[in-house]
């Protein structure tokens, strides 16, 4: 779904810190109705809305109109979640082949002789840990440098987890990440300098009974990306960007069956 507001009109831009941090702000009516245009818009359709000034001349009827400017704002939900697109239209830094992946609750014995040690199933990529919990009570494990007391454990960089002999024959669950080198994307995010930003161009495209609407922004840039972490729904990552005009000076374009 795309949620898009147009709107064009005076605005009042004020500035907000002092000398050593500085930023600015456009407040008034055309930011507002642009904004509520933006929420109000229903999935997969376009508002536009123009502030016109009307021109009067010396007679009491408007004989023209004229128009300032446009901010063109727009909201995306993906249904689909792939690291080369958010790498595109957000990050826009270095995009490698691999990924981390994380083993929760995994379970496993303290075994009941020494050496008191797990390995973990995934030991030959793992990453980090991130704890132990008794199986049969569920409270946690407390994570030491070394030689672990009871309800105690140590954990080397290939996942071999120490746990103290009191604690042998316990049933435990283990959490940590690894990693899968053939598999997936990693965007690495590093700072960069102030105004670097990715530009993509916007397709949106609607179809019914054989009759299609094309609308092509040639140059956008995403302000903010919302990704949900709720687990009593599907994640459906949020975009929001604004579009501009093009190298040749072309905003958008539009194209109708009729």
């Amino acid at each position: 779904p795309i949620w898009i507001g147009i709107n064009s009109g005076q605005v009042v831009i004020h500035s907000i810190g002092n000398n050593l941090a500085m930023n600015y702000d456009a407040v008034g009516r055309t930011v507002h109705l642009a904004a509520r245009l933006e929420t109000l818009a229903e999935p997969d359709s376009i508002m536009m809305s123009a502030d016109l000034k009307p021109l009067y001349g010396s007679r009491q009827y408007a004989e023209a109109f004229a128009r300032g400017k446009v901010k063109i704002e727009g909201k995306a939900k993906l249904a689909r979640i792939n690291g080369r697109l958010f790498n595109d239209i957000f990050f826009g830094q270095t995009l490698s082949t691999g990924q981390t992946l994380t083993s929760l609750s995994e379970a496993a014995n303290v075994p009941a002789v020494t050496t008191f040690t797990v390995t973990a199933a995934n030991g030959s990529t793992f990453s980090t840990d991130l704890g132990v919990f008794y199986a049969t009570t569920g409270l946690p494990f407390t994570k030491v440098a070394s030689a672990p007391t009871v309800g105690q454990y140590s954990v080397s960089a290939v996942g071999v987890y120490t746990f103290a002999a009191a604690d042998a024959s316990a049933a435990v669950l283990l959490n940590y990440t690894y990693t899968a080198s053939a598999t997936g994307t990693t965007v690495t995010i590093a700072q960069v300098p102030m105004g670097q930003i990715p530009l993509f161009r916007g397709v949106f495209a609607t179809t019914l009974a054989g009759k299609t609407t094309y609308l092509t922004l040639n140059n956008c840039a995403s302000a903010k990306l919302n990704f949900a972490t709720k687990q009593d729904d599907w994640t459906i990552p949020e975009l929001d960007f604004e579009a501009s005009s093009d190298a040749a000076g072309n905003v958008m374009s539009w194209a109708f069956s009729e």
